[in-house]
């Protein structure tokens, strides 16, 4: 299905395309404050950042869901990752194996990430945005709102409360515009803060 909102096209990501997700999702979030800190190499973050990502996508697509905005050409614009958890859902397939291969010597702070976000997390049923992602060319023209509204309008309707992890001030402040509000802060080792996020159900 497709939502015409604030003149993008929003839609229900189908038929999968991993890889398309997956290059979007790294050229995106690559050089963020927490993959540097995960990966201070440059050129070793680059290279590694598909495959890491890959890795959410794939589960994404699995066990969430999944929605795109797209420009006129059809070529994907922006992406919004979420878990529906209001149920349990298995982890990643074969987690450890495929993060050790994709972190490289990076694998030591991805532990570390993981297990920051675990002990944060809020065991209420929540849906959580694992990631959003707009490709660097069309930031700033609403793209990020408005996937956040698709889903939202979703949880209203539900009466589910929405959960994320913002990772810069920027994208704080964005979330805070659309009803979050800050829970807790994750401060990992000489590395960014990261703001726990939370959105009740709006009327």
């Amino acid at each position: 299905m497709t939502y015409a909102i604030q003149e993008l096209v929003i839609r229900h990501v189908s038929p999968y395309d991993t890889e398309e997700i997956t290059d979007l999702v790294a050229e995106a979030l690559w050089d963020g404050p927490v993959a540097r800190w995960m990966q201070p190499d440059t050129l070793i973050r680059g290279q590694n950042s598909p495959r890491y990502f890959e890795i959410f996508v794939e589960h994404a697509l699995a066990h969430g869901e999944v929605y795109s905005t797209a420009d006129g050409d059809g070529r994907m614009s922006g992406v919004a990752l979420w878990f529906p958890l209001t149920s349990m859902i298995p982890a990643p397939v074969d987690y450890e194996r495929r993060l050790k291969e994709a972190a490289d010597t990076a694998f030591d702070r991805c532990q570390q990430l993981d297990a920051a976000l675990d002990q944060h997390h809020p065991l209420e049923p929540h849906h959580y945005l694992a990631f959003m992602a707009v490709r660097p060319s069309r930031q700033n023209r609403g793209i990020g709102s408005a996937l956040l509204d698709r889903h939202h309008a979703r949880l209203d309707r539900a009466g589910l409360p929405a959960y994320l992890e913002a990772n810069e001030p920027r994208n704080r402040d964005l979330y805070l515009r659309h009803g979050y509000q800050v829970r807790s802060v994750i401060e990992l080792p000489d590395g960014p803060p990261l703001w726990c996020m939370w959105r009740s159900p709006m009327a």
